[in-house]
């Protein structure tokens, strides 16, 4: 095998900081045989693994750029030498790693996966949770947003080790199928169903995950009395339970089975295990984690459920709970999906048995688990409103020393954010505290403050992944001019979420939808992120055509998405900019009908059997005799304002406005400039103002301000960008319209 002895040094990248990935000269990686992205085993005090990738241009053919942490697995100093050779890397089946007290209490099985995938890791190296993001099919945004979720910005510190991993000792990569555990070690021992499969059928290594129990009298970390938002669903899960198992006779007198299967649906985060917990105590229960199951292969996945089975039905009454199903029983089922239902079955159809089984994605499931033999019933939990967001802060600051804060203030500006989205803006909230306390020698006291700031950090679940309009501070006010536009968005968007008893007291439905037209520039997207953030909306942001998708279904399954994702966050916002290029007319595409279709998606979300409550769609275009007719009837996007090109006074308001962070000579006189720049839309104005600083800075780089000759020379660089003859076209649909 080939072998080089190279000269370690410290790789300063930041993009590679203890990431697991070694540099090396492209002759290095010839004369190795390898290929980037390889395994490569690395030989110094110690013998550990990476991942191999190449080195930046200048570096010598000599040196292999190495990582703090990867230096360290392999007991090297700078400028020490390192055997380099390529290494045969498995994928790992379990792997096993011990951290910091906190990380193993607050990060998942899942998330610590994620934070994993792709790295090369041997027994006993340190690793870090910063993902491997580079290289090819590796995505560390869902990683690193449900790492800051769970721990903090304190996750990107945080070191582990590895204790165990089958097979061992490695190298071995991890996997997506991976089972990742906190602990000591891997498990060893088979579970009780292991004794029912003769030990020549037993895969070597196929280790299953453990089973969580609570047996006889226990108390859960929430109880029912402390479920915020959830007494309803809670109340009617007991009844069912107490009906299913504490009186079954009950049932059977009405010629009824007495079998009990729940599904519980809501959005991530929400507390749908929270809940079976609570209303579960002091009941004794098994529960299976859905993601970790799911990550073994077939063998130990059916003996785990098996297991679990075996244990609900060898004790008193008794509930079986898996959380997060749909990653065990996804709806692309595989054969042993058939094997673990009939399993499912066999438990349900015991007397004194209860299942119960959550997930986020109840499209996502297998449909054989809402069978009358399994899932009869299901549940749904809906994101907390403004008045139970403030009771779950309270809870989650009950015991923190505090000074005055305006919780109501808080929990109105987190719209979408479910009991986990909260607890980890107190996190957040507190590592400010923390780093102010240790800073000023102060006690430490959470303050309002610290909960402002970390609402700038935080992203809900609902929005993750998704593009972020910036909002910021900015309100309607701030808006110049626009009188009548403003005034018809504030009727359209926020009277239906603010005074929802006067429609119905009055007897009609709100507004769905709203369309902006008018001609480019003139502050289409700048008036949709004012009223964002005067109604403390979360915003779904889609520009033109990123909904469409040749694949057939895709375009209408994101379509779903979408709106499923404003429902979870409501209230909320769907920003369809550029709508043109996403609804045109049908029948005049040209794209194997996928335009066609994400207009029929639109149609049906708009005004289907499912109702947007505390959802408004709002579109923009400047082309809006391009769209869909059937797309701005009344009960769709039935509201069309029109945003006109500002007028001296509005140019003069937005020079203001633009200009407050400018310093202007006194012979500027933003009024008389308003007047002279006919034919400049909003975004030409600020334009002009950027330019104008620009020139003051070629006139004298150390310039104190902006004079009226600035001004004049930005003006013969930045010409009047509104087209007379589309802003007309515009004024006359607008009437025909009115």
């Amino acid at each position: 095998m080939a072998e080089l002895a190279l000269t370690a040094r410290l790789n300063s990248s930041a993009a590679d900081a203890r990431r697991g990935v070694v540099r090396l000269h492209p002759e290095a990686l010839t004369a190795l045989g390898l290929r980037e992205w390889d395994g490569i085993a690395l030989v110094g005090a110690r013998r550990t693994a990476a991942v191999v990738g190449l080195a930046p241009a200048g570096t010598p053919a000599g040196v292999a750029l190495l990582d703090d942490v990867t230096l360290s697995n392999a007991g090297l100093r700078e400028d020490a030498t390192v055997l380099v050779a390529p290494v045969t890397v498995y994928g790992a089946r379990q792997l096993s790693v011990s951290g910091s007290v906190h990380a193993t209490r607050t990060i998942a099985a899942a998330t610590l996966r994620q934070a994993l995938l792709g790295k090369v890791v041997t027994v006993g190296d340190t690793v870090s949770l910063l993902p491997r993001d580079l290289g090819p099919d590796i995505s560390s945004a869902a990683a690193s947003q449900a790492l800051s979720r769970a721990f903090g910005i304190a996750w990107t510190t945080e070191l582990l080790t590895v204790t165990g991993i089958d097979p061992g000792p490695g190298p071995v990569s991890v996997q997506p199928n991976t089972a990742v555990a906190w602990g000591a070690g891997t498990v060893a021992a088979r579970d009780a169903a292991d004794a029912a499969i003769p030990a020549a059928e037993q895969p070597a290594a196929a280790l299953a995950p453990p089973i969580a129990r609570h047996s006889g009298s226990w108390t859960p970390a929430v109880t029912v009395a402390e479920l915020a938002g959830m007494q309803g669903q809670a109340a009617k899960l007991t009844e069912w339970l107490s009906l299913a198992l504490d009186e079954p006779e009950l049932l059977k007198t009405l010629g009824a089975t007495p079998h009990l299967g729940v599904l519980i649906s809501g959005p991530a985060g929400v507390g749908k295990a929270t809940l079976a917990r609570a209303v579960s105590a002091p009941r004794r229960i098994v529960e299976l984690d859905g993601p970790t199951v799911g990550a073994t292969e077939h063998g130990a996945r059916l003996r785990q459920v098996a297991a679990a089975v075996a244990e609900i039905g060898s004790g008193p009454r008794g509930i079986l709970l898996i959380t997060d199903i749909d990653a065990l029983l996804p709806a692309q089922s595989e054969p042993v999906a058939t094997l673990i239902l009939d399993q499912l079955r066999a438990a349900v159809a015991e007397p004194g048995v209860a299942f119960l089984a959550t997930t986020a994605h109840p499209a996502d499931i297998d449909a054989r688990l809402r069978t009358p033999e399994l899932c009869d019933r299901e549940l749904a939990l809906t994101p907390p409103t403004a008045a139970v967001r403030r009771t779950l802060l309270e809870a989650l600051l009950r015991k923190v020393p505090t000074e005055d804060l305006a919780l109501e203030e808080i929990a109105s500006r987190t719209p979408g954010f479910v009991v986990s989205d909260l607890a980890a803006l107190c996190r957040e909230a507190a590592l400010r505290a923390a780093s102010r306390a240790s800073r000023e020698q102060a006690e430490p006291r959470l303050a309002q403050s610290d909960l402002l700031g970390a609402l700038q950090v935080i992203r809900p679940l609902s929005r993750s992944g998704m593009e972020e309009l910036a909002i910021g501070s900015l309100g309607l006010d701030d808006v110049g001019d626009m009188a009548e536009t403003k005034q018809a968005l504030t009727e359209s968007v926020l009277w239906p979420l603010r005074h929802p008893d006067s429609f119905a007291r009055l007897g009609i439905e709100p507004p769905r939808g709203v369309l902006l037209y008018g001609p480019p520039g003139c502050g289409k997207t700048y008036l949709v992120r004012a009223l964002a953030g005067t109604g403390h909306l979360s915003v779904h942001a889609v520009k033109g055509a990123e909904l469409m998708d040749k694949w057939v279904g895709s375009s209408e399954r994101a379509v779903r998405e979408l709106f499923q994702r404003a429902r979870d966050s409501a209230p909320s916002l769907i920003f369809l900019d550029e709508i043109d290029a996403l609804a045109p007319r049908r029948g005049q595409s040209t794209d194997s009908g996928v335009a066609d279709r994400v207009v029929a998606a639109l149609l049906t979300e708009l005004d289907g059997v499912e109702p947007l409550r505390e959802v408004i769609v709002l579109g923009a275009t400047n082309r809006p005799e391009l769209i869909d007719p059937a797309l701005l009837r009344p009960g769709r996007l039935e509201r069309l304002v029109f945003v006109p090109p500002p007028d001296a006074d509005g140019r003069h308001a937005i020079l203001r406005t633009a200009g407050k962070s400018v310093p202007l000579a006194a012979d500027v006189d933003l009024g008389v400039l308003a007047g002279e720049l006919d034919g400049y839309s909003a975004a030409d104005c600020a334009a002009l103002l950027r330019e104008a600083a620009l020139a003051a800075m070629r006139r004298d780089v150390e310039a104190a301000d902006v004079t009226a000759a600035d001004l004049a020379a930005a003006r013969a660089a930045v010409r009047p960008s509104l087209d007379p003859v589309q802003v007309q076209s515009l004024r006359r649909y607008a009437e025909n319209r009115g």
